[in-house]
């Protein structure tokens, strides 16, 4: 049982025009409890990420107005995405070598979710404790 992108993706994201000012981002981030953004093209294609950390320091750091500001001024443009049959050993290796905490999943070249360091965190431990089952119960003495 090899787990792949597809098996553990977020498939609710929030996806918002690069035009949404930083503020109304802001409120529906928090809305959907949500640690980040999609920034998608008028085709709905992404164009960016927009994460509380772009919203730290491009924002609050320089003390600049939310208001005044949009998603596609303080977005992440520079995506990392994967192939929804990817194995999560090579997403996790991603994730670990790029430092990030967000995964775009795409199949047939469009986004089908988000995979985060959180679900893939939870879900490793939820798959090796299945593991750890499985060995135990082939282990013990046949009766």
């Amino acid at each position: 049982m090899v787990l792949v992108a597809k098996d553990i993706v977020e498939k609710e994201f929030l996806s918002l025009s690069r035009d949404t000012t930083a503020l109304e981002g802001a409120r529906q981030m928090k809305a959907k409890r949500h640690g980040y953004a999609i920034i998608a093209s008028s085709t709905g294609s992404p164009e960016g990420i927009v994460t509380e950390w772009d919203y730290l320091s491009k924002i609050v750091a320089e003390g600049r107005d939310p208001s005044h500001v949009t998603l596609g001024d303080i977005m992440t443009s520079d995506l990392v995405s994967v192939d929804a049959n990817v194995g999560l050993d090579q997403v996790a290796e991603l994730m670990a070598h790029k430092g990030i905490r967000r995964v775009l999943v795409l199949k047939d070249h469009k986004v089908i979710g988000v995979i985060t360091a959180a679900i893939m965190l939870s879900r490793l431990k939820e798959y090796v404790d299945k593991v750890s089952s499985t060995i135990a119960r082939l282990q013990s003495p046949m009766m």
